[in-house]
């Protein structure tokens, strides 16, 4: 048991894009259904939640019936544009069936490298979570670019995530994927491959068993759910990942039993920074 999880008091939780479609590029609507239902019990529990939701691509793709995505990145920045607002409209009706109330935070990397931005965007989370308002956050993909010196993507929403937990002080990021957790080898091609329960320090070694990519709705891959662990443990946080095939798995994982892989820095090191 990990017991010291039920005492998580602010928890952002990250599903993944794969995590809300279909196999065949359609909207999973009983994935969003259950995500609404698991986090609007935990708000009215007490527990402050912040989402970080991937899917805008593949909701956009859906809702114009298109299978590939577009290769220009006008043509992305204007599917995501389509898929942000259609997508934050599932969530809005989903949430509200719970009585429970959503608002959204688009976010782009260079207002986290200005004090002055990353204080006011710091301060809309906490007025949210203080008003019981679960934050849907996701990147602003119409306007995220990678130009010379003027960087505002975070690349990936693992990468989001992290940091996301980092900025609001969370107890806890919970990650929910297609994979049950961190294996030390691929477990869809090795049926030997075992399952790392607990992992201290994100190190090469570790990074060298990640695989490639994921499915072809999303970006990330196991290497960015590393290296987002990696940075909350540099930062003295907890990470859990998880399979989100059912996501009442969340209440299991706050009370504390062992599921997927559980990223702690070591005993000594939390007492070091201290």
């Amino acid at each position: 048991m990990r017991k010291k999880l039920q005492n998580s008091k602010r928890i952002v939780i990250k599903i993944g894009t794969s995590s809300l479609m279909t196999t065949n590029g359609k909207v999973n609507y009983q994935q969003f259904d259950r995500l609404a239902y698991v986090l609007s019990t935990l708000n009215k529990a007490g527990k402050e939640i912040v989402l970080v939701s991937s899917g805008a691509m593949g909701v956009g793709m859906d809702k114009l019936n298109i299978s590939k995505r577009p290769v220009s990145i006008p043509g992305q920045q204007a599917i995501s544009a389509i898929g942000q607002c259609e997508m934050m409209n599932l969530y809005s009706r989903f949430f509200s069936h719970y009585n429970q109330t959503v608002g959204q935070i688009l976010l782009t990397r260079d207002i986290i490298e200005f004090p002055e931005s990353l204080k006011n965007v710091t301060n809309t989370f906490d007025a949210l979570l203080e008003m019981a308002i679960i934050p849907v956050v996701n990147e602003n993909d119409t306007v995220a670019v990678e130009e010379l010196d003027h960087q505002t993507k975070f690349g990936d929403n693992d990468q989001l995530s992290a940091i996301v937990a980092n900025i609001v002080g969370a107890d806890m990021l919970i990650m929910l994927s297609d994979i049950d957790g961190f294996y030390d080898k691929n477990p869809t091609t090795n049926p030997d491959a075992t399952l790392y329960h607990t992992i201290s320090d994100v190190t090469e070694d570790v990074m060298a068993k990640a695989g490639g990519e994921g499915s072809a709705f999303g970006t990330g891959g196991m290497i960015t759910k590393l290296k987002a662990a990696r940075y909350l443990l540099q930062h003295n946080r907890e990470m859990v990942l998880a399979k989100a095939e059912d996501l009442t798995i969340i209440f299991d994982i706050l009370e504390g039993y062992e599921i997927g892989t559980y990223f702690t820095a070591k005993p000594d090191i939390i007492k070091e920074a201290e």
